[in-house]
């Protein structure tokens, strides 16, 4: 693929991504708030976003196995789908305020974002090696976009349809999916030819074992355990320490861009210093997060803790990636991809429904604590992949 089909590529994906975290940054800022409405019990608010990543759990490997055989572009399409169907369910699940409809709901646009989540991949895919860090951290700065503009939309309408409080999120969420849809067609990546999809492949098993393969996989899925845990949290606690739900979007908006604003040096940072220390920097970050978050109730605590918490993940999640996409041949991608993803969900998912179990009855400061052997058992296995012998990457 020549260099100008690459970059449109490219600058296509970022589009898509910036559209599709949006719909995600409305999703976390809100579903928590709107579980707090219609759940049987406050412990249980957290449970659509939990819903959330099952339904991305689900659907991450039939996602990745789909688009190794239809293509990237007709696999995102159809995620896209599910997500604008996901955001009619949930503004028709608060008209009727029927709290497993909503969760129902947040699955669907789960499957919506276990189909984008492969925007990274499709980036390493099309990009020379030693181009694949930057343009991994390029395609993430849509999340910037995300960031600005998602939470703009939800204080917007958050009261649109009033009396129906945050339908309006989700009515300006199923437009954000069109839009994606629409993005996705002027994609141009071409199938993986037949070599790559029936080549030579290891067994799973054998490609994780590699010490590259098993510390990837770890900083990946724990950098988003520890974010998910805290992020899904913070809106709730925030409003019960007495803030409104503004203030709430303001810190998500704040921390998202802590997540991908870095995205603009990420790949730098790690062509310079190397993946593992941008990786043991991500987890010190988190750690220093939660430091901060259980310092204080201000508002400037939950705001730096969740800008640190956007910060430690974006090092550690690219550096996680970064690893990976180094491991495994080209016939070997959508295990692989696939399961990668498929432990992130499973992370996610324990996260988000410990999360609210969690604050519910021990407080904020048990979330925050959560943080310390998570991010211990990363910072062990950077740490040991230090000591092992380089071998040439996959």
């Amino acid at each position: 693929m020549d260099d100008t089909r690459v970059r449109r590529n490219v600058l296509i994906l970022a589009i898509s991504q910036g559209l599709f975290s949006s719909t995600t940054v409305i999703l976390f800022a809100t579903a928590g708030l709107v579980g707090v409405m219609l759940a049987p019990s406050k412990g249980w608010a957290t449970l659509p976003i939990t819903a959330f990543v099952i339904g991305m759990m689900a659907a991450t490997l039939p996602a990745s196995y789909l688009m190794h055989r239809i293509g990237r572009r007709a696999g995102f399409l159809i995620g896209a789908f599910a997500g604008l169907l996901g955001a009619l369910l949930a503004i028709y699940a608060i008209y009727v305020g029927n709290f497993v409809l909503f969760c129902l709901a947040a699955a669907l646009q789960g499957t919506f974002q276990a189909s984008s989540c492969f925007i990274r991949f499709s980036v390493s895919d099309i990009s020379t090696l030693a181009f694949r860090p930057k343009a991994i951290s390029w395609v993430l700065t849509g999340g910037v976009v995300a960031a600005i503009f998602g939470t703009l939309i939800v204080i917007r309408t958050t009261d649109l349809l009033a009396p129906f409080t945050f339908a309006g999120c989700y009515a300006a969420s199923a437009i954000l999916a069109v839009a994606t849809m629409v993005a996705f067609l002027w994609l141009d990546i071409p199938k993986a030819h037949d070599s790559e999809v029936t080549g030579p492949a290891r067994p799973l098993g054998e490609i994780l074992r590699q010490p590259r393969a098993l510390v990837a996989v770890g900083c990946a899925t724990l950098s988003y355990g520890m974010m998910n845990l805290v992020m899904t949290a913070t809106p709730i606690a925030m409003v019960d320490c007495g803030f409104v739900n503004t203030d709430a979007s303001w810190v998500i908006q704040w921390h998202v861009l802590g997540m991908f604003v870095p995205s603009f040096f990420t790949g730098h940072l790690i062509a310079r210093f190397g993946v593992e220390k941008i990786c043991l920097l991500g987890m010190g970050l988190l750690i220093v997060s939660a430091i901060v978050a259980m310092a204080g109730i201000d508002f400037a605590n939950f705001a730096i803790a969740l800008i640190l918490l956007g910060l430690g993940w974006n090092f550690g999640f690219i550096g996680g990636t970064t690893l990976l996409t180094g491991t495994y041949a080209p016939s070997e991608r959508a295990k692989v991809q696939g399961f990668n993803d498929f432990a992130i969900s499973v992370t996610m998912a324990v996260a988000s429904l410990a999360s609210g179990k969690l604050l519910s009855s021990l407080g904020w400061n048990a979330v925050n604590l959560a943080v310390f052997p998570m991010a211990a058992v990363a910072i062990a296995l950077i740490l040991w992949l230090a000591r092992q012998p380089r071998t040439r990457p996959a």
